[in-house]
């Protein structure tokens, strides 16, 4: 049985095995636990999870081509697919899980905030992504791709910009360079107790990034609050503690 790629669903598939099998030893594994692949595709890694043992494994994968492939050529994955998009999907599973995927690279912000919304159940997550995208989610505060979800994702999880994959290890190659990030749940190190006010906030400062603080948020902080001179400063200058505090003082 095959399949088509789907540019509309931003498909390139990993048919590198050396690659797959490096992907999944990042993953930390332990007995019972529970783990989710996103958007499966043509099975490159699916193949080493379901190797795993004493794993809970799920998948969700948004095209009815690729579950109808996978059934048909790893029957042990009967049952164990959502075919649903990840976007819109509920946590799939009671208490902690783990994620890993070689995630659609249109998708990957909207697939990073959906692991911020599961942040109090996802334990450790492995993602394949756009170079571009996984420098931006890696860097910190003075760098010109520093923004939202750096910001956000490290406020919650240590992150890690592991290794490059070659665009030779797809099919069709992309035309952009793509590496993987571990993300490794701190247990909500600052806490942050309101995390839609948190996220209201950094992506406030970040949307008029040339614009200095107390402009970008003055239709969100009250007056006093811009009368810091913190404010003085671009969003892009903040660490992810500096932000913190700013929520702090809003949230109080």
């Amino acid at each position: 049985m095959q399949y088509t790629l789907k540019k509309s669903l931003g498909q390139h598939f990993l048919n590198d095995e050396n690659m797959c099998v490096k992907i999944v030893a990042q993953l930390t594994t332990s007995p019972g636990m529970q783990l989710l692949e996103i958007g499966p595709g043509g099975g490159a890694i699916t193949k080493y999870l379901l190797e795993l043992n004493d794993i809970h494994y799920k998948a969700i994968e948004i095209d009815t081509e690729k579950v109808a492939y996978l059934q048909k050529t790893y029957p042990s994955i009967k049952g164990k697919i959502l075919e649903q998009d990840i976007l819109k999907a509920a946590a799939p599973f009671q208490g902690t899980f783990s994620v890993i995927g070689n995630f659609p690279y249109n998708i990957s912000s909207g697939i990073l905030f959906k692991i911020l919304e599961w942040e109090p159940q996802v334990s450790e997550a492995i993602g394949m992504f756009q170079k571009e995208v996984a420098l931006r989610v890696a860097s910190g505060p003075g760098s010109k791709v520093y923004g939202i979800l750096s910001v956000l994702m490290q406020a919650f999880f240590k992150v890690e910009y592991l290794f490059e994959v070659h665009e030779k290890c797809f099919t069709p190659p992309p035309k952009v360079k793509s590496a993987v990030l571990r993300f490794t749940n701190m247990n909500n190190p600052y806490e942050i107790n309101d995390k839609k006010k948190f996220i209201n906030l950094v992506k406030t400062a970040f949307n008029q990034r040339r614009k200095t603080l107390r402009n970008a948020l003055k239709g969100l902080l009250p007056a006093p609050m811009l009368a810091n001179p913190i404010m003085d400063k671009r969003a892009e200058q903040l660490s992810v503690s500096d932000f913190v505090t700013l929520y702090k003082e809003f949230e109080a």
